[in-house]
């Protein structure tokens, strides 16, 4: 398979207005690697799939900024629910943020064209009734485009193992971002709900009548995020990698720290 080609996010959702960037703050600040091509494909399929006009478009848990290609964006009545108070204050791009909780929240039936779940699920105790809240609240055709980390990868592992301290730690002192762990800020407590394994997330969905439109397994952005901020650190987790690799099943990457999937409601 031909490596995606890079492309600049700026270029990407055609305008360099600061007021209007701000809302796409989270694709600008994506280090270049798999999971920045990754998006950029969603992007490609969300205009290609979507209906034509004004969509409705439900996001479960909303921080400050959005993942959406920005033309999709414009065209979308944004409602939000998060179970922060600070997070639902913090979102401008949002026509409606809810406080509430995404396994119990539930909207009419047939809301929506589309449902986002971006690095959400791994934070959920109860990710079935989530998902089963999500593909009610779905039009017929409508998808829903769900963003995670893998808990069997070294990542994974690391995060579902460790304090929550230990996170705070990794957040300030190796990606740099000093206000990790304050109120309203990541990293937030990891559950890691055995539906948030790929394979058994798959399962549920082919189950639940949604079908897999898009589906990929990507280098977590921390690893190029490390080899920039910190590259001797950086170059010790691959080496821990490398040697994982060696001793585990043949095409094992345990630096495939995260994955992207869209379902469509049948």
């Amino acid at each position: 398979m031909n490596k995606p080609a890079t492309i600049d996010f700026a270029t990407a959702i055609g305008t360099d207005a600061p007021a209007v960037l701000a809302h796409t703050r989270a694709l600008l600040d994506m280090v270049a690697g798999e999971a920045r091509d990754s998006l950029l494909a969603i992007h490609a399929v969300l205009r290609r799939e979507l209906p034509q006009g004004r969509l409705a478009t439900y996001e479960a848990g909303g921080g400050s900024c959005s993942f959406l290609p920005l033309d999709v964006l414009s065209r979308s009545h944004v409602t939000v629910v998060d179970i922060d108070e600070d997070q639902v204050r913090n979102n401008t791009y949002a026509q409606e943020a809810i406080l509430g909780d995404v396994q119990t929240y539930r909207f009419p039936p047939e809301s929506f064209d589309l449902v986002i779940c971006y690095n959400v699920i791994e934070h959920l105790p109860n990710v079935e009734a989530a998902l089963l809240n999500f593909r009610d609240a779905l039009k017929r055709g409508g998808m829903i485009l769900i963003g995670a980390p893998n808990p069997r990868s070294l990542s994974g592992v690391v995060t579902k193992y460790s304090p929550h301290w230990f996170h705070v730690w990794f957040y300030r002192h190796v990606r740099g971002i000093r206000n990790a762990g304050e109120p309203g800020e990541p990293p937030f407590p990891t559950f890691f709900h055995p539906l948030v394994t790929l394979s058994k997330l798959e399962a549920f969905a082919a189950t639940h009548g949604l079908d897999m439109v898009y589906r990929r397994e990507v280098e977590s952005p921390r690893y190029p995020e490390m080899r920039q901020r910190k590259p001797l650190f950086a170059a010790l987790v691959d080496a821990g990698a490398a040697v994982l690799n060696a001793v585990l099943p043949r095409g094992t990457d345990v630096r495939r720290g995260d994955y992207h999937v869209m379902l469509r409601k049948r």
